[in-house]
């Protein structure tokens, strides 16, 4: 699946670790899912659209896309 977690990321000028950090979860997995190498849990999912302040649906669309 892909995301726009890295220029969501890039626009608050934050690191994977700073994102990593404030979803309790592993700097490798934020580079996991930017790289759509893993897909997120769903409720990770929902901590990330809230962490930006967006819907999950502006985050995650499928490949192709």
């Amino acid at each position: 699946m892909e995301n726009r977690i890295k220029v969501l990321r890039a626009e608050r000028d934050w690191s994977q670790q700073v994102v990593a950090d404030k979803l309790n979860v592993s700097r490798q997995t934020i580079n996991a899912i930017e790289r759509g190498k893993y897909d997120p849990s769903l409720p990770l999912a929902f901590d990330l659209a809230q962490l930006f302040n967006c819907t999950i649906e502006e985050i995650f669309f499928p490949n192709g896309k």
